[in-house]
């Protein structure tokens, strides 16, 4: 319009600063209270804002942790049970295949009978006389026919000797029995070692000791090897103790004293076990507590049904002057508790000894103690075949059984013990055979000249064990009697020394070169026993 004035007009490149915000610094309260708690509670916000942030994300984080240690677990576990079933597969086919391999060889495919000569035709056409073929005979009476000729020339010869020569189990003239006839299904001996050995042993007879002693040992018998009855014998007085133990339990039953009795001195017996010290006189209160225990069995405070001592015993006993216990029974209790003792025994080898053969001393000192104390023997005699028939199950090779590792029948003679639905590892096996080896050396290798009482298991036990190991046929030597021979005779060489001097020495280096040199397998327990000999050696000066 005319005259008017000209539109105010805006500015699109430049906008106007904010002047509330620069109205507010340039107030003249910006420095007042107010003002600055108002900022402070801006920054109080911000802080609060940011930290809830920072710990959510926080969380997250664990939680996706977490997940990922799940699913590794889960996994972890998924391989495992991979394993384990390729494992039981593995087991499953193995056993299959040893199955087919029994069969197999259980299988057998009779001979064609020989084919009968063909006729020899002579010049002049005429055949000549055939020749009858013989009956093939098998089993018994081929073995019998065999023998007759050989029956025959016995006879001869002990007709043209004196009486006084014994034939085939004669004694003093009169015969007692024929020669032996092969039998097609005789069962082996089952000890090897009574067959007498082509060349002359040092373990032949066990000597005298160096010294008179007056602990069973003066003077020492001739070291005979036992019978298969005398080794069956133990296996029956084991059989006996398990019948013991639940006629026990039986009895506790009926009696409410007795069984919690019963459960609490065996606790404490074991317990008092578990706390033997190497440490000279360290055991007084240990062993203290166990006589009290077997005291009070025998006391009648605790009521047992009796039972015949001569169940769990090797030897027949009559009734001897001034013995505490000549009577025909014995508490049941009292057995009981012995067994029970002989059983925390050989834990202890087992499951010390082994690693630690050091540990076996103490273990050896207080069962020498109790075995061998005046108000435990019966008839006058220790009641330690107790203790001896746990050691011929869990240690065979110390009464001369031997067998093949490889065969099961083999490990079950040699004393292998069963883990669950197959064998222990050897390593076990090779532990529980250090630990009773070195135990049974810290029994039977006591000294008993300064004590009153009688050795219950003298050092010509520990011979007789050494004889009957070493003069196994070279074939025939196992790892596992050159793992239990090696450990009797480290940490005890110098205490059998001491009992047998220069027969010792002798017996050591059978023991320890000639009877490793004959092993047709050289296992490393027989490469242990060369070691050891070199040990020895250098330790303590002993040459062999």
């Amino acid at each position: 319009m005319a005259g008017s004035s000209p539109a105010a007009r805006k500015s699109q490149q430049w906008s106007s600063p904010d002047r509330t915000r620069l109205s507010s610094l340039l107030l003249d309260d910006r420095n007042t209270e107010l003002s600055h708690q108002d900022a402070l509670a801006a920054a109080q916000a911000e802080h609060d804002r940011v930290r809830e942030a920072a710990v959510r994300v926080y969380h997250d984080y664990e939680l996706q942790e977490e997940h990922k240690r799940l699913l590794e677990q889960q996994r972890r576990i998924l391989d495992q049970q991979r394993k384990e079933e390729e494992r039981i597969r593995s087991e499953e086919r193995l056993r299959a295949e040893e199955e087919r391999l029994r069969a197999l060889k259980a299988t057998t495919v009779p001979k064609l009978p020989p084919e009968p000569p063909a006729p020899a035709t002579e010049a002049n056409g005429s055949s000549a006389p055939r020749e009858q073929p013989r009956p093939v005979l098998s089993g018994l009476s081929g073995a019998l026919l065999s023998a007759k000729p050989s029956l025959f020339n016995q006879q001869q010869a002990a007709c043209t000797k004196g009486p006084s020569t014994q034939i085939n189990g004669t004694r003093n003239g009169v015969k007692t029995s024929h020669p032996s006839v092969p039998q097609p299904f005789s069962s082996p001996q089952t000890l090897p070692q009574e067959q007498p050995s082509k060349a002359p042993s040092v373990f032949a007879q066990a000597p005298r000791p160096t010294a008179p002693q007056q602990n069973g040992l003066s003077p020492v018998a001739p070291a005979k090897p036992s019978t298969v009855t005398d080794a069956d014998r133990y296996i029956e007085i084991h059989k006996n103790l398990k019948k013991l133990r639940a006629s026990l339990t039986e009895q506790s039953r009926l009696s409410p004293t007795l069984k919690q009795r019963l459960g609490d001195m065996r606790r404490e017996l074991r317990k008092n076990m578990g706390q033997l010290v190497g440490e000279k006189g360290g055991n007084k209160k240990q062993i203290a507590t166990i006589q009290t225990l077997l005291n009070e069995s025998l006391g009648g405070n605790v009521p047992s049904e009796l039972v015949d001592p001569s169940l769990f015993i090797t030897d027949k006993r009559d009734p001897v002057e001034g013995a505490v216990h000549n009577e025909p029974q014995l508490p049941s209790l009292f057995i009981y508790l012995l067994n029970h003792f002989a059983k925390a025994v050989i834990n202890q080898f087992i499951n010390e000894c082994g690693a630690q053969p050091k540990t076996a001393d103490p273990i050896g000192v207080i069962t020498a103690m109790i075995f061998s104390n005046k108000a435990y023997l019966w008839r006058g005699k220790s009641l330690i075949d107790i203790l001896m028939a746990k050691f011929r199950v869990v240690c065979p090779v110390l009464f001369g059984y031997r067998g093949s590792e490889t065969t099961e029948q083999g490990r079950l003679r040699l004393g292998w013990k069963r883990s669950g639905s197959g064998w222990a590892p050897e390593q076990q096996h090779t532990d529980r055979m250090k630990g009773l080896g070195v135990g049974y050396a810290a029994i039977s290798l006591r000294d008993f000249s300064k004590s009153p009482n009688t050795n219950p298991w003298p050092p010509s036990k520990y011979w007789t064990t050494m004889a009957r190991i070493v003069r196994t046929p070279p074939a025939d030597i196992s790892n596992t009697q050159c793992i239990v021979l090696r450990a009797m005779i480290e940490a005890y060489e110098e205490r059998f020394i001491h009992f047998y001097g220069n027969a010792a020495i002798a017996a050591l280096r059978n023991a320890l070169v000639e009877f490793p040199n004959k092993a047709k397998v050289k296992t490393p327990g027989v490469s242990g026993l060369q070691v050891l000999a070199q040990i020895l050696k250098r330790d303590i000066g002993l040459e062999l």
